[in-house]
Parts: structure tokens; C-alpha cells; sequence
């Protein structure tokens, strides 16, 4: 017992890149093989994985992918993580950032120091590094990054003659006119299961949920920042000054059918709309995310990395095909040119290719990439991830409903998550400093 809670120690705070010896325990397996030929198996939920496998299989002749798709969210977290107990994971899994750090804490992902680690050090930036480089060892290669833009209809603020919001006052003031001009249409939605949205806006506004303090973690979920922004869309959602809806497809639904005309969310929903509601061409644009004091700031909603997972049969085919995906100008043309994804790059040198397959005819001749690059130059630095971000990310999900039926409030809701997440990283063996 002593070993398995020290080794969660070393883990948790080798996730944070305190210790260059990375994490003891973690990393049992072999390193990537240098056998780089074979079949390899791949799971992802991201959209044009199929389209991505297919490409590389047509260029590749050494190597043949097939491609599983699998539900997102924690359902396939949990799915992923009972392969590799069962000795039955794929050759290679997306892992979003936020849970990079605890899949690779808990030993359920190879150490790609050897076989990618050159790779991501020469392509990305020290925003994407840093966030697949963990305790010196490299977990994952990136594949995006996720800045915040707003989405609104261009052609409804035109006719109702509405600002398009630059601060969160304007924003509110913007939800304000939109409801009257249209009493069943909204200017902002807030999702009553996905957390990443309340995430992004508390890292927005300056909030910092997890740090480190000599040999501790400290948890922060409930800061003054995250307090802030918490109230703020809170307040709009107890307004009904956006909707409060429970999952995607009631969104895109409300999108359809004229019930939201402006939301905030990622770059990658640029595709997402795009794919989903083909009607409405020509009718939306995108703008820089509002901010607290009209300066540039931003943060990631999302973003993806790609992983080997442990027990991979073919580790050595997995590491070609996962350079490919995130590095070859091919490998992003393959991503977006079926027309359902607008991923911005983590590898800077490749928005031009992303840009140019993307097209800009959905946004009536807009560059989309121009404002997301902008957004993601203005993502504020010093935001960590914790190493118990399903627990987390559970106990947000739980409350988040109750904020929607007036049942409690968002910042109560960050207090609750506060006092969760410090029991879970407490229970597994992690020193945790709390406000």
C-alpha cells in the first residue's frame, strides 16, 4: 500500500513536471518497436478519422489501419481504460489533453520519449508541448489546438442591428437584444453536461484549477476568476438569457431551427456547424471571443493528442501512422477535406494546409483561421490540467443540471467540485493543498 500511494505521488506530480525522472511505476512495457510495418488498430470519436486511416492506408502500403470509431466523453475513457486491464487496446487512441495527464500517471499509455519525443520537440510550440510532455517523458503527440471564438448569425444582427459583443458587458447586453428582438431566440447557450465550456471560460478569466506547491498538488477549482465567470453564466442562465441545454443535439437542433443565433465554443466547431446545419450557409460568422476588460484573451475549449496505448501489439506501425495524423501536410489535408472538421494545428507550420482545404465559402468568404489564430496567440500561459480530471469533470456534470432548474448556483457548484476533487486526488495517495 505504502509503494501504490507514493507511487501516485511521484505520478501525480511528475504529470506536472516537477520530477525529470518522469513516473515511477508508469512505465513498465517496451518502448515503441522499431518494426514500423503490419496492421494497426485505431480508435478516435474525432471527426474525419475514417477519411485520415483511409488516406494514410493509400500512401502507406507497409501499413494497414482500421479505424474503429467509439463514443466520446467518458463513456470512451472508460472504454479505453478497460482494454488495456483487458489486453485488448488498439494500437493507437485520441486522448484529449485534459485526461492525458491521468491516463499516463495511471500507467495505461507507452512513453513516446524514443520513438515521437524527437518529432514533438522539433514541430510544436511550448504551449502544445507542454501539454504532452509530462515529468520529462513525452505521453502523446498533439494533434490541435482549441481556441475560443463566437459564432453568431451574421445576417440577424444585421437585420436587428446588433453589436457584435467585444467584453462580456456587451455580451450580456447582446443576449438582451436578441431575446427581444426574437422571444424564442437565444445568444449564448450553457451546457448542462459537458464541463469543458465552464473550464475554458475560468481559464479565460485568469483562473488556475491546479498548480503545485513544493510537493504537493494545490487545487484551486473555486477561485476568485472561476467564481467570476461562474456568476456571470449563471446569472445568464437563471435570466434565460441563453439556453440551458443538456447535450449537443438539442444545440444543433436549436442552430436548425433559428433558436440560437450566436454561442461560444472552439475552433473546431467552425467544421462541426458546417457538416451539421449545411442550410444555413452564408449566414454566420465568426468574431473574437468577448473578454472581461476588452484586452485579447482566450483559452482551449478541447484539443486532442495521440497516444499509444499500453499493451499496443504494433507499436512501432502505431508511431509512424501517429506522425503521420499530426505532422504530414497530407495527414492534415485528410483531416479537413471531407469538409466535417476546421482542427487548428498544434504544428503552426500547418495552418496554411488546414486553411486552404477548409474553404471559406460556409462563412460567406470569412478566413476562420485568421481568427483562430489570433485567439490561440491570446491563450493566457500557466494553465494545468489535474491528474484526476474524470473526477473532476464527473462531479461538474452532476451539479451542472441543477444550475439550469434554479436549484443551486454555478459558483456553489464550483465549491462542491472544489471539495470533490480534493477528496478523489486524497484517496488516491496524492498530497493536495487547498485554499
Amino acid at each position: 500500500m505504502l509503494r501504490r500511494t507514493t507511487t501516485a505521488l511521484i505520478c501525480s506530480l511528475a504529470a506536472f513536471g516537477l520530477l525529470a525522472t518522469g513516473c515511477a511505476g508508469a512505465d513498465d512495457g517496451a518502448a515503441p518497436s522499431a518494426d514500423r510495418t503490419g496492421k494497426v488498430t485505431f480508435w478516435s470519436f474525432v471527426k474525419g478519422s475514417d477519411q485520415v486511416a483511409a488516406a494514410f492506408n493509400r500512401s502507406h502500403p507497409g501499413i494497414e489501419v482500421t479505424f474503429e470509431t467509439v463514443p466520446s466523453g467518458q463513456e470512451y475513457y472508460s472504454k479505453l481504460t478497460n482494454a488495456v486491464k483487458a489486453g485488448t487496446a488498439p494500437d493507437v487512441a485520441v486522448v484529449e489533453y485534459p485526461h492525458l495527464p491521468e491516463f499516463a500517471a495511471q500507467g495505461k499509455v507507452e512513453d513516446l520519449s524514443g520513438a515521437l519525443g524527437p518529432v514533438v520537440k522539433d514541430r510544436f510550440p511550448d504551449a502544445a508541448r507542454q501539454l504532452v510532455e509530462l515529468g520529462g517523458r513525452t505521453w502523446g503527440v498533439p494533434r490541435d489546438a482549441a481556441p475560443l471564438m463566437l459564432f453568431y448569425r451574421k445576417d440577424f444582427f444585421t437585420r436587428h442591428k446588433i453589436p457584435v459583443p467585444t467584453t462580456w458587458d456587451a455580451y450580456r447586453s447582446m443576449t438582451e437584444q436578441v431575446r427581444k428582438a426574437d422571444p424564442g431566440a437565444r445568444g449564448g447557450v450553457l451546457f448542462t453536461d459537458n464541463p469543458g465550456l465552464l473550464t475554458a471560460y475560468a481559464w479565460q478569466a485568469g483562473g488556475r484549477w491546479f498548480g503545485a506547491e513544493r510537493d504537493s498538488w494545490k487545487v484551486a477549482v473555486d477561485d476568485a476568476p472561476s467564481q467570476k465567470a461562474a456568476a456571470y453564466w449563471g446569472d445568464l442562465a437563471r435570466e434565460d438569457l441563453v439556453h440551458s441545454l443538456s447535450s449537443l443535439d438539442p444545440f444543433w437542433t436549436s442552430v436548425q431551427k433559428n433558436r440560437t443565433v450566436a454561442y461560444v465554443c472552439a475552433s473546431w466547431c467552425a467544421g462541426a456547424q458546417q457538416a451539421t446545419v449545411p442550410d444555413q450557409k452564408g449566414k454566420w460568422a465568426v468574431a473574437p471571443v468577448p473578454t472581461w476588460n476588452g484586452t485579447p484573451a482566450s483559452a482551449m475549449y478541447g484539443g486532442s493528442s495521440f497516444v499509444i496505448p499500453k499493451g499496443a501489439r504494433n507499436s512501432g506501425a502505431a508511431a509512424e501512422f501517429i506522425k503521420w495524423i499530426t505532422t504530414d501536410p497530407e495527414g492534415m489535408k485528410a483531416w479537413v477535406s471531407s469538409g466535417t472538421s476546421s482542427l487548428f494545428p498544434a504544428d503552426p507550420t500547418l495552418v496554411p494546409v488546414t486553411r486552404a482545404a477548409f474553404g471559406t465559402e460556409y462563412y460567406g468568404g470569412q478566413d476562420v483561421y485568421a481568427v483562430a489564430k489570433a485567439s490561440y496567440d491570446a491563450v493566457p500561459p500557466g494553465w494545468s490540467w489535474g491528474p484526476a480530471m474524470a473526477a473532476t469533470n464527473t462531479a461538474l456534470v452532476d451539479e451542472l443540471p441543477k444550475v439550469a432548474d434554479g436549484t443551486v448556483t454555478l459558483p456553489d457548484v464550483l465549491t462542491q467540485v472544489q471539495r470533490t476533487t480534493v477528496e478523489q486526488m486524497r484517496r488516491r495517495g496524492m498530497r493536495v493543498t487547498a485554499p
